[in-house]
């Protein structure tokens, strides 16, 4: 057996996971199985943990490695768990050096289990050209941000993944041509904080630039998509991109967090509830048709149930179609978990509810969509995704392709043909 890759959190991972292989398998590792964790919350630290002894049960033979946002933040606590083997840094797992350092340690028997480098040294990003991916695989990641330079109360990732910092535009337009010459139809930008994009780089080009370029230089391109953003980072080259482009789906996600002003403070969130808002109509104005998702904490420290309201308040306000709850998890060395806590059971309620929110207007853009010819990426050979990221339930297409589809109804999650 090779090297596994086993992923928790975000998008960004799905990317990572292809450079970790690739490294891994180059360093001589076999038989290995590498860990990919989140911090986020204290959930996916423990989902984590349960996977490890779970794959050690089953595996027993199989090195552990474990890397990711918890293995640099909690190096010590996965480092005395007995299944691990190797735990490794952040920033080190995307670097070759650090893999030849492990076979090394396990070719003479090494007792000393972390190799964690410190992340707020890392200054720069360097490309990590995938080739890794099979061909035709209908979506694909790139990375051309990691880090954050905000310090939002909650938020433990900074500690994980370091400050901002960026790839070069040219390296970005270089590895997005080479995926869609590989057969990629759909490109996804990713990032920690991708509206940061640029910043750090000669020029502070930003991510509307970044954008258009990828446009202009891979003229190709059938689809490129952007993650999850921060609204009020916004800048005008993507608003333009946004409304000009075709190219560029109708979908965004946003980092909004709440719907209420005192929370967002606490937070020390850059935006206000008035801005969501505002933004939402802007970019609504410019592509009618898009479907906008967002992130929202359920239960943040001091959350009273007026506050709570406006969140949920905010699914209708803001048009959102697709809503990614978090419910509040304190998350050690974070201001956020030295203030009142909210009860754990009021916590789940409110998310429960916002969760319910969100899947009401799933619905209504469902209900919405039936009678429109849309064109559908198709992942599988049972479901395919419009423009604006609607699931469509298909049949008989070739997986990888871009097909234009009458939308005959829906079944409440997704739409039918």
């Amino acid at each position: 057996m090779g090297v596994e890759v086993v992923t928790f959190g975000c998008r960004l991972n799905a990317f990572e996971a292809e450079v970790i292989r690739r490294e891994a398998e180059g360093a001589g590792l076999s038989d290995t199985i590498v860990i990919n964790s989140c911090a986020v919350t204290n959930e996916a630290v423990a989902q984590a943990r349960q996977s490890i002894r779970k794959l050690k049960r089953e595996r027993p033979g199989s090195r552990i490695v474990v890397t990711g946002c918890a293995a640099q933040t909690q190096s010590d606590m996965f480092a005395g768990m007995a299944e691990v083997d190797r735990v490794v840094g952040n920033d080190d797992k995307m670097h070759a050096r650090a893999w030849r350092d492990t076979r090394a340690a396990f070719d003479v028997g090494s007792s000393d289990k972390i190799a964690v480098s410190d992340i707020m040294a890392v200054k720069a990003m360097a490309p990590h050209l995938i080739d890794g991916f099979a061909s035709g695989l209908p979506r694909v990641f790139v990375q051309v941000q990691n880090g954050c330079d905000h310090r939002c109360t909650f938020c433990i990732i900074p500690f994980g993944r370091g400050n901002s910092r960026s790839v070069p535009m040219g390296a970005v337009v270089e590895q997005v041509r080479g995926l869609v010459e590989r057969g990629h139809a759909e490109i996804v930008l990713t990032g920690v904080d991708l509206t940061s994009y640029g910043a750090d780089l000669p020029g502070a080009p930003k991510l509307g630039m970044l954008t258009k370029q990828i446009l202009r230089h891979v003229p190709e391109l059938k689809r490129l998509r952007i993650s999850s953003i921060d609204s009020i980072e916004a800048d005008s080259d993507l608003l333009d991109a946004i409304a000009d482009d075709a190219r560029l789906m109708p979908h965004l996600h946003l980092s909004l967090q709440s719907g209420d002003d005192m929370i967002l403070k606490r937070m020390k969130r850059r935006h206000s509830r008035r801005d969501a808002i505002a933004f939402c109509e802007q970019v609504r104005r410019m592509r009618p048709d898009i479907a906008l998702g967002a992130d929202i904490i359920a239960g943040f420290p001091t959350e009273t149930e007026e506050m709570f309201a406006r969140s949920r308040d905010l699914v209708e306000e803001c048009g959102l179609t697709f809503l990614h709850v978090f419910p509040y998890s304190p998350r050690p060395g974070t201001p956020a978990a030295r203030m009142p806590q909210v009860a754990g059971a009021v916590i789940k309620d409110r998310a429960k509810r916002l969760r319910a929110a969100g899947e009401a207007a799933l619905r209504r853009r469902l209900q919405v969509e039936v009678g429109a010819t849309r064109a559908v990426l198709i992942e599988s050979d049972c479901q395919g995704r419009t423009e604006h990221y609607l699931p469509v339930a298909v049949a008989g297409a070739r997986v990888g392709s871009v097909v234009p589809l009458r939308i005959g109804g829906e079944d409440g999650e997704r739409l039918t043909v």
